[in-house]
């Protein structure tokens, strides 16, 4: 299932300095970030092998995951937070604010293959609907 991380983060009077080490298995492979976003859903799979690393270093965003038994939502809401996806982990993401930048990074190169765009059957979220309370 996925977990939240407080990152080790140094402060001074010169700012904060952040450190993403020690979190994502293997080595990383692939950077990117996603901005400008709305109110929009995102995402709507899981993976076969890939670990994603994913960080708002700006803004706040929501996350749901779903790993198959059990579900939970996170917010994202500081660049010192981060939340390690493991393969199994379908998720969803949204709610980003307008100033949103979402950094993912992953210990895999892109591959069409690796994406499972199904929800399990116990999934509450859909990727063309909104999050259903209970």
């Amino acid at each position: 299932m996925a977990r939240l991380y407080e990152l080790k983060t140094f402060s001074s009077d010169n700012g904060n300095l952040t450190v993403l080490e020690n979190i994502l298995p293997g080595t990383i492979q692939r950077v990117f970030y996603i901005y400008q976003a709305g109110q929009k859903a995102r995402a709507g799979h899981r993976h076969h092998h890939t670990y994603n690393a994913l960080i708002c270093v700006s803004g706040s965003c929501r996350i749901y995951c779903h790993n198959g038994k059990e579900e939970t939502t996170y917010h994202l809401t500081n660049p010192r937070q981060c939340l390690l996806l493991e393969p199994e982990d379908w998720h969803v993401m949204d709610e980003f604010t307008d100033n949103a930048i979402l950094l993912v990074v992953s210990n895999q190169l892109y591959d069409k293959d690796d994406y499972i765009h199904e929800p399990y059957p116990n999934c509450r979220y859909a990727l063309s609907e909104s999050l259903i309370e209970a």
